[in-house]
């Protein structure tokens, strides 16, 4: 059952309450002139307008009452946004304890994803060491002719370092949500990992357009959007043909960024399957998988979306959607 709220309740009880207010008056009233008959003509002019006063009193003393309240939203917006830390300002007494609770639930929350983020580096930090020495195995193992062996190895190798990276992703989001950022520059971002790309897809010819008005600016945190397009492009170099575009433009507090190649493309069955975690659109080309799903599940942390469709050229059209900052 949904309550009503308090700007209701509070004119419910005004009502209320001035209503029987009316009613000791009018009682006190009519005491009062058979007392002191003379008054009569008062009763007429007089009682009137001090009502009107009263009202007017009552009106603004109400509106002012409830004016930390919307302060009290706004600074709860602009701590969900991530440009304040905490909930600060003056408040009424009844609600101020509440307000120490809502800063020290933020407090708290801030400490478990810094301890939950330190865990994952430590964890990532601690296979490096071992997943170089398979490396190290397999490159021992290659060279005195155990091809096979070497290649299962490093398989392998390749899938557990894909997993940390994706549970690093994670961490990164938890520590770095929406809540917690307030802005990152679209354009730069995107011509960094062109320039990138370009540079290990050179022998194959690609073309790259990026077409990215330098204002937009995403409440993501850079890492993070590196993560979320670098693998989308980097999925998009793999089966172009000749021409990758990225395209993005603002509204609705939204940004919406497309990546488009002109590769094969992907059958309608496949497109909601690539998506999740392990899955291929083909098991013969290198990778493990988790890239899309990557980018699903940092679009999501950050209230985003990601969906799949054909492109005009035949090839994968990804289209992203982002929230912009507030500037």
């Amino acid at each position: 059952m949904r309550l009503p709220s308090l700007r209701s309740r509070l004119i419910l009880a005004s009502i209320l309450w001035t209503a029987g207010m009316l009613l000791l008056m009018h009682m006190a009233s009519i005491l009062l002139l058979r007392a002191f008959p003379s008054m009569r003509g008062f009763r007429s002019h007089g009682p009137a307008g001090f009502a009107l006063l009263l009202m007017a009193a009552g009106f603004w003393f109400a509106r002012g009452s409830l004016e930390p309240f919307r302060r009290l939203r706004e600074k709860v917006i602009a701590v969900r946004k991530g440009e304040e830390r905490r909930v600060d300002g003056a408040y009424p007494s009844e609600v101020q304890p509440l307000i120490a609770g809502l800063n020290e639930l933020i407090e708290d929350r801030e400490r478990a994803i810094e301890r939950a983020y330190l865990a994952a580096g430590d964890l990532a930090h601690g296979l490096k060491t071992p997943l170089a020495l398979l490396a190290r195995e397999a490159s021992a193992a290659r060279s005195q002719g155990s091809t096979a062996i070497a290649e299962a190895i490093e398989e392998q190798i390749q899938r557990m370092s894909s997993q940390v990276d994706l549970q690093l992703a994670r961490a990164r989001a938890a520590a770095s949500g929406p809540a917690l950022t307030a802005g990152c520059e679209l354009a730069p971002c995107v011509d960094a990992l062109v320039r990138t790309l370009a540079k290990i897809h050179a022998g194959r010819g690609l073309s790259f357009r990026a077409e990215v008005p330098a204002e937009l600016l995403v409440r993501v945190r850079r890492e993070d959007l590196d993560e979320i397009l670098g693998n989308v492009l980097d999925n998009a170099c793999k089966w172009a043909r000749s021409s990758v575009t990225i395209s993005a433009s603002g509204a609705n507090a939204n940004a919406e960024i497309t990546v488009e190649d002109d590769g094969p493309g992907l059958a309608d069955a496949m497109r909601a399957a690539v998506l999740e975690r392990g899955v291929r659109a083909d098991e013969s080309a290198p990778g493990s998988g988790l890239g899309l799903a990557i980018v699903r599940d940092l679009t999501q942390h950050y209230s985003g979306s990601v969906a799949l469709a054909r492109g005009e050229s035949g090839g994968l059209r990804v289209h992203l959607t982002l929230p912009l900052a507030v500037v």
